[in-house]
Protein backbone atom coordinates (compact mmCIF):
# COMPACT_ATOMS: atom_id res chain seq x y z
CA UNK A 1 0.00 0.00 0.00
CA UNK A 2 0.91 3.61 -0.97
CA UNK A 3 -0.31 6.63 1.09
CA UNK A 4 -0.28 10.14 -0.57
CA UNK A 5 -1.56 12.94 1.65
CA UNK A 6 -2.08 15.96 1.13
CA UNK A 7 -2.30 19.33 2.06
CA UNK A 8 -2.85 22.49 1.34
CA UNK A 9 -1.38 25.25 2.77
CA UNK A 10 -3.10 27.18 5.32
CA UNK A 11 -4.96 30.64 5.48
CA UNK A 12 -2.06 33.51 4.14
CA UNK A 13 -2.07 36.99 4.80
CA UNK A 14 -3.53 39.88 1.87
CA UNK A 15 -2.55 42.51 4.16
CA UNK A 16 1.01 43.87 2.56
CA UNK A 17 0.27 44.26 -0.75
CA UNK A 18 3.32 44.99 -1.95
CA UNK A 19 4.38 40.97 -1.23
CA UNK A 20 4.46 38.74 -4.40
CA UNK A 21 2.16 35.89 -4.01
CA UNK A 22 5.10 33.48 -3.49
CA UNK A 23 6.42 35.67 -0.28
CA UNK A 24 2.69 35.95 1.28
CA UNK A 25 2.80 35.08 5.51
CA UNK A 26 0.42 33.15 7.24
CA UNK A 27 -2.10 34.93 8.92
CA UNK A 28 -3.27 34.50 12.62
CA UNK A 29 -6.03 31.60 11.76
CA UNK A 30 -2.99 29.90 9.27
CA UNK A 31 -0.78 29.78 12.32
CA UNK A 32 -3.65 28.26 14.62
CA UNK A 33 -5.26 25.98 11.79
CA UNK A 34 -1.49 23.99 10.62
CA UNK A 35 -0.99 23.02 14.61
CA UNK A 36 -4.71 21.62 14.98
CA UNK A 37 -4.27 19.88 11.32
CA UNK A 38 -1.01 17.99 12.54
CA UNK A 39 -2.73 17.44 16.10
CA UNK A 40 -5.35 15.64 13.90
CA UNK A 41 -3.21 14.04 12.00
CA UNK A 42 -0.98 12.57 14.68
CA UNK A 43 -4.40 11.49 16.03
CA UNK A 44 -5.04 9.52 13.04
CA UNK A 45 -1.47 8.48 13.19
CA UNK A 46 -0.98 7.82 9.35
CA UNK A 47 2.02 10.02 9.40
CA UNK A 48 4.46 10.41 6.17
CA UNK A 49 7.57 8.94 5.86
CA UNK A 50 8.42 11.56 3.56
CA UNK A 51 7.73 15.56 3.24
CA UNK A 52 7.78 17.42 0.18
CA UNK A 53 6.74 21.23 -0.62
CA UNK A 54 6.15 23.73 -1.94
CA UNK A 55 8.99 26.55 -1.38
CA UNK A 56 6.15 29.70 -1.50
CA UNK A 57 6.15 30.92 2.29
CA UNK A 58 2.71 30.04 3.33
CA UNK A 59 2.98 26.25 1.79
CA UNK A 60 6.43 26.03 4.00
CA UNK A 61 5.43 27.25 6.96
CA UNK A 62 2.44 25.35 7.04
CA UNK A 63 4.63 22.48 6.56
CA UNK A 64 6.99 23.37 9.15
CA UNK A 65 4.35 23.89 11.78
CA UNK A 66 2.66 20.36 10.77
CA UNK A 67 5.89 18.79 11.10
CA UNK A 68 6.39 19.43 14.17
CA UNK A 69 3.17 18.49 16.01
CA UNK A 70 3.25 15.13 14.30
CA UNK A 71 6.82 14.58 15.46
CA UNK A 72 8.86 14.98 11.61
CA UNK A 73 12.03 16.49 11.80
CA UNK A 74 11.68 19.95 9.65
CA UNK A 75 15.25 19.68 8.28
CA UNK A 76 13.85 16.72 6.48
CA UNK A 77 11.40 18.54 4.55
CA UNK A 78 12.12 18.66 1.05
CA UNK A 79 11.08 21.53 -0.90
CA UNK A 80 9.91 21.44 -4.86
CA UNK A 81 10.52 24.32 -6.39
CA UNK A 82 7.68 22.92 -9.30
CA UNK A 83 4.97 22.64 -6.76
CA UNK A 84 4.42 26.36 -6.71
CA UNK A 85 1.94 27.05 -9.11
CA UNK A 86 2.63 23.38 -11.83
CA UNK A 87 -0.31 21.38 -12.12
CA UNK A 88 -1.69 18.02 -11.49
CA UNK A 89 0.28 16.05 -14.30
CA UNK A 90 3.84 17.19 -12.50
CA UNK A 91 2.37 16.44 -9.31
CA UNK A 92 1.29 13.19 -10.12
CA UNK A 93 4.55 12.36 -12.24
CA UNK A 94 6.39 13.67 -8.34
CA UNK A 95 4.32 11.31 -6.83
CA UNK A 96 5.22 8.46 -8.87
CA UNK A 97 8.55 9.13 -8.60
CA UNK A 98 9.36 8.58 -5.07
CA UNK A 99 11.59 5.73 -3.28
CA UNK A 100 9.70 3.22 -2.86
CA UNK A 101 11.09 2.60 0.38
CA UNK A 102 8.76 5.56 1.39
CA UNK A 103 5.22 3.81 2.15
CA UNK A 104 3.51 7.11 2.65
CA UNK A 105 4.06 10.83 1.52
CA UNK A 106 2.66 14.65 2.51
CA UNK A 107 2.75 16.97 -0.02
CA UNK A 108 2.11 21.18 1.02
CA UNK A 109 0.91 22.98 -1.66
CA UNK A 110 -1.60 25.10 -3.62
CA UNK A 111 -5.31 24.85 -5.08
CA UNK A 112 -6.33 24.30 -7.95
CA UNK A 113 -3.46 22.20 -8.70
CA UNK A 114 -4.37 19.65 -5.16
CA UNK A 115 -7.86 19.76 -6.05
CA UNK A 116 -7.31 18.94 -9.67
CA UNK A 117 -5.06 15.96 -8.31
CA UNK A 118 -7.35 14.69 -6.02
CA UNK A 119 -9.95 14.40 -9.02
CA UNK A 120 -7.68 12.68 -10.77
CA UNK A 121 -6.48 10.09 -8.25
CA UNK A 122 -9.85 9.53 -7.28
CA UNK A 123 -13.05 7.75 -8.84
CA UNK A 124 -14.77 9.79 -7.04
CA UNK A 125 -13.78 12.79 -5.25
CA UNK A 126 -16.40 13.39 -2.02
CA UNK A 127 -14.91 16.74 -1.42
CA UNK A 128 -15.27 19.19 -4.24
CA UNK A 129 -12.68 21.59 -3.00
CA UNK A 130 -9.58 21.17 -0.60
CA UNK A 131 -10.52 24.26 2.00
CA UNK A 132 -7.20 25.91 3.35
CA UNK A 133 -5.10 23.61 5.95
CA UNK A 134 -7.13 20.78 4.02
CA UNK A 135 -5.72 17.25 4.32
CA UNK A 136 -6.98 14.72 1.83
CA UNK A 137 -5.93 10.89 2.73
CA UNK A 138 -5.34 8.89 -0.52
CA UNK A 139 -4.61 4.99 -0.44
CA UNK A 140 -3.42 3.21 -3.29
CA UNK A 141 -2.97 -0.54 -3.09
CA UNK A 142 0.13 -0.49 -4.57
CA UNK A 143 3.88 -1.71 -3.84
CA UNK A 144 5.66 0.98 -5.67
CA UNK A 145 4.76 4.38 -6.66
CA UNK A 146 5.36 4.45 -10.34
CA UNK A 147 1.82 2.28 -10.45
CA UNK A 148 -0.06 5.08 -8.79
CA UNK A 149 -2.68 5.30 -11.41
CA UNK A 150 -5.56 8.10 -12.59
CA UNK A 151 -8.98 7.02 -10.53
CA UNK A 152 -7.57 3.99 -8.35
CA UNK A 153 -7.23 5.74 -5.51
CA UNK A 154 -9.62 5.48 -2.40
CA UNK A 155 -10.36 8.21 0.13
CA UNK A 156 -8.81 7.36 3.75
CA UNK A 157 -10.13 10.95 5.16
CA UNK A 158 -10.90 14.51 3.99
CA UNK A 159 -10.74 16.74 7.16
CA UNK A 160 -10.18 20.32 7.33
CA UNK A 161 -10.23 23.19 9.90
CA UNK A 162 -13.64 24.63 9.54
CA UNK A 163 -15.03 21.03 10.97
CA UNK A 164 -13.72 22.13 14.59
CA UNK A 165 -15.34 25.29 14.71
CA UNK A 166 -16.53 28.70 13.27
CA UNK A 167 -15.09 30.33 16.14
CA UNK A 168 -11.36 30.12 14.47
CA UNK A 169 -11.38 33.48 12.36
Amino acid sequence: MKTVILVRHAKSSWKDSRLKDFDRPLNRRGKRDAPLMGKKIREREILPDLILSSPAKRARKTAIRIAEEIGYPKEKIRYDDRMYHSDALYLLDLVRSQDDEHTSIMLFGHNPDFNDLADMLLEHNPSSMIPTTGVHCIRFAVDRWRKVQEGKGESVFFDYPKRYGDDRS
